[in-house]
């Protein structure tokens, strides 16, 4: 494959690690398609071909793309392999790679388990056709009873440092373990952000993935991006259009039916009545920055990345033409009032989807794939 410049992609240092990459990375979630695991949909059931994974991967070669996410439990494999076929075709000293580890147990008594890292970390380098990771995250942050298997997991990753499997160690902002959305009550939570803290101070990571976007809480938002500038971490931030609901690509009156293995299918902001609500706003955005879909993610795009210089955000794709879309939609950054209006005007809406306040069980996740 010829090899392209990045071209007009602004740069972006990842803090004290030390890596520079282009401003907007490739998330390969989707690619992976549908999946479970954990007993839960945890994957795309519109997934994309192998064919068209691969078009949409080069594209975004092509485009200056060089930063791409993935990880073990993204089709259990499938997400991995697919984009080590890039790999194999471009300067391995250009492309920054990104995988996780935790979330996908297998057999092993807990996906931190030492031995089940380092044996998920070695099929990861053979997916993704490498001898080396530039970071690897500690997927989640539930390190069994007693925090039994959080130690050890630190070590694992140091370890693999020192051996040069892996550049730096990453792990989650706050975030709560998939199945505890579900099976534990909102007023019986732990605190996520004193469990981050606790986490973090014993990971010690280069790091930080945070999920962020115009629908995200202000105050979270400021706190987590403040706490990475204090601490000189770097920050990839994921879901920056949530997944689609701020480009306007899902129509309330015709939202699509999720398939077998989709995480949508228990997300409350993919039912029509969220979707509703949602466009109501966007309706409103539309009115500050312009009607077209390239203006939606624009302005979703650098609301995401005037939260932090030492941050990049990753967009996912299924389509060869969403990677082109959203790679040429960046652009020159919107003036900071624009953005703070833009802010606003979503803000309205995360209150209205907060008061609508739906909760999902397991058996209404059942219902709805």
């Amino acid at each position: 494959m010829t090899t392209s410049a990045p071209g007009s992609l602004p740069q972006r240092t990842l803090g004290r690690c030390g890596i520079t990459v282009p401003a907007v990375g490739i998330g390969c979630w989707g690619i992976g398609g549908p999946a479970e695991n954990l007993g839960l949909p945890m994957g795309w059931s519109t997934g994309a071909s192998p064919e068209a994974a691969a078009t949409g991967l080069e594209t975004a070669w092509q485009m200056g793309a060089r930063l791409f996410d993935t990880a073990d439990v993204y089709g259990h494999g499938r997400s991995e392999r697919l984009l080590g076929d890039l790999v194999a075709q471009v300067p391995r000293e250009e492309i920054v790679l990104v995988s996780k580890v935790g979330y996908f147990a297998g057999t092993a008594p807990h996906g931190f388990d030492s031995r089940h890292m380092r044996r998920q970390l070695e099929q990861t380098l053979d997916n993704l056709r490498t001898g080396y990771l530039d970071a690897y995250f500690l997927h989640h942050s539930d390190f069994g009873e007693g925090e039994r298997w959080l130690e050890p997991a630190v070590e694992a990753m140091r370890s693999f440092q020192r051996e040069g499997l892996i550049r730096v160690v990453g792990m989650r902002g706050p975030h709560r373990f998939a199945r505890d959305r579900l099976t534990v009550v909102a007023d019986q939570r732990s605190d996520k952000i004193a469990r981050f803290r606790t986490v973090f101070d014993t990971v010690r990571p280069d790091l930080l993935a945070v999920r962020d976007h115009l629908l995200s809480p202000a105050a979270r938002s400021e706190g987590i991006f403040a706490f990475a500038r204090q601490h000189q971490v770097g920050v990839l931030i994921n879901k920056p259009l949530a997944q689609g609901l701020l480009t306007g690509a899902y129509d309330p009156a015709a939202m699509p039916l999720f398939g077998p293995g989709d995480h949508r299918s228990r997300k409350r902001w993919f039912t029509p009545a969220a979707a509703e609500i949602i466009a109501e706003g966007l309706n409103e955005l539309r009115g500050l920055v312009g009607w077209r879909r390239e203006d939606l993610i624009h302005i979703a795009l650098w609301a995401c990345l005037d939260r932090c210089e030492q941050a990049a955000v990753l967009v996912g794709f299924t389509t060869a033409e969403q990677v082109a879309m959203n790679l040429s939609a960046l652009g020159a950054p919107p003036h900071p009032e624009v953005i703070d209006q833009a802010r606003t005007i979503m803000g309205q809406v995360q209150a209205r989807l907060d008061a609508q306040g739906e909760v999902f069980t397991d058996e209404t996740v059942k219902a709805r794939q």
